[in-house]
């Protein structure tokens, strides 16, 4: 699969996002090497804290199934608003551990693209090797 056909599917899967209170909606969709896919959306909620972003639900449902970092080909993340959407402070923090630092991440918003990966995203990441 390329990039632009990992894209379209992370249109698809934004179709699903549950947006009741911003409006804004994103889509992600994770392709293992063995050419699977896992698919995001965020699903807001009224207390904030408990939604969940679309590429976290990709990475976590990939990893719900076996997958692991290794594992994974690459990741797209795309949104419906007016600038390409980049991960929150949060998914920053999770892609740059259960991605490799090297794993291509596909950010569009249907109008620009952009390639960029963990590393890029997080530089000096907190890592478990920090924790122990």
């Amino acid at each position: 699969m390329d990039k632009e056909e990992l894209i379209e599917k992370a249109f698809d899967a934004m179709k699903n996002a549950y947006a009741p209170y911003s409006g804004y909606h994103v889509g992600a969709c994770l392709l293992t090497k063995q050419g699977n896919l896992y698919l995001g959306a965020n699903i807001e909620n009224a207390s904030f804290g408990a939604t969940s972003c679309a590429e976290r639900n990709a990475v976590f449902s990939a990893y719900s199934n076996g997958v692991r970092r290794d594992e994974i080909e690459a990741l797209a993340i795309v949104s419906d608003g007016p600038r390409i959407a980049t991960p929150c402070g949060i998914c920053r923090q999770v892609l740059s551990e259960l991605l490799n630092p090297d794993t291509p991440i596909y950010l569009s918003n249907g109008k620009e693209q952009m390639t960029t990966n963990a590393a890029e995203l997080l530089p000096l990441a907190f890592a478990p090797e920090d924790v122990l």
